[in-house]
């Protein structure tokens, strides 16, 4: 069973850190901290409600907006996920679905990655989609079955994240179990090889003001700062010899179904 206090409350903060390591042709890593939120798409306004400095569809200090995640419109979210996770013959039979993203920090965000959890109404997870963006604001959504334990995924790379990587080779997910703590890595493999790894590791906590504000002192740009660093390991490769690859045409399908890994 999950540890149902990680789903019971309307919104919670995870702190933590990635790491992203590129392997060909030459070997590169970076990593920065991440201030994450966990959020019960079906209780925003209750969310909302939770610290002065935290507001949803609304500016201030950290702020969440529908208009960032699944149809990028103003619109409620559940639709477009159960959508997806129906999509995958996923049912979660009117269960919670909880988003796991980068706040809007100083009237900004850019998350490379949002997750999206499905339960079941018993609280055990079923579903997940992994919703990836890159920088030029194109997304694509990766959906899987999901469980309590570590699940592992794979499936084709479907968007451009890099000018430094083709959109080929396969993704493989493995999806850490979720209450106090997070746990990701997505490995991009090219012909059986290891080309990039990216994971992610946070801790829960509960969302208060108290807990915002030192957020806020702790990671001063977040999103800002994230993709600064983006583009600074960019110019890195870049002054390094690393071919430039240009962005093709965004495909027409915006999803793709997550297959368990293959042995």
């Amino acid at each position: 069973m999950p540890d149902i206090s990680s789903i019971a409350a309307p919104l919670s903060i995870y702190t933590g850190h990635t790491r992203h390591t590129r392997y060909v042709p030459f070997e590169q890593s970076f990593a920065y901290r991440l201030f994450l939120l966990d959020i019960d798409i079906d209780r925003l306004e209750a969310a909302g409600a939770l610290s002065q400095v935290f507001s949803v569809d609304a500016p201030n200090l950290f702020s969440f907006y529908r208009r960032d995640h699944g149809p990028r419109k103003d619109t409620p979210l559940r639709t477009w996920a159960e959508d997806m996770f129906q999509s995958a013959n996923i049912d979660l039979e009117g269960g919670p679905i909880r988003l796991v993203t980068m706040p809007r920090h100083l009237f900004y965000k850019f998350a490379p990655i949002s997750l999206w959890f499905g339960h079941g109404p018993d609280g055990d997870v079923r579903g997940i989609i992994y919703e990836v963006n890159n920088t030029f604001g194109d997304t694509h959504a990766y959906v899987a079955t999901a469980g309590t334990g570590t699940s592992k995924h794979e499936a084709d790379k479907r968007l451009y994240v890099s000018p430094f990587f083709d959109v080929t080779g396969r993704y493989r997910f493995t999806l850490k179990p979720r209450g106090d703590g997070l746990g990701l890595v997505i490995d991009n493999m090219v012909d059986g090889a290891r080309t990039h790894m990216a994971s992610l590791k946070a801790k829960r906590s509960e969302a208060t003001t108290s807990t915002f504000l030192k957020a806020a002192l702790a990671y001063p740009l977040s999103s800002h700062g994230i993709t600064f660093a983006i583009h600074w390991e960019a110019l890195k490769l870049w002054l390094k010899g690393a071919g430039y690859r240009s962005r093709p045409e965004p495909s027409a399908e915006t999803s793709t179904h997550a297959l368990p890994q293959s042995k």
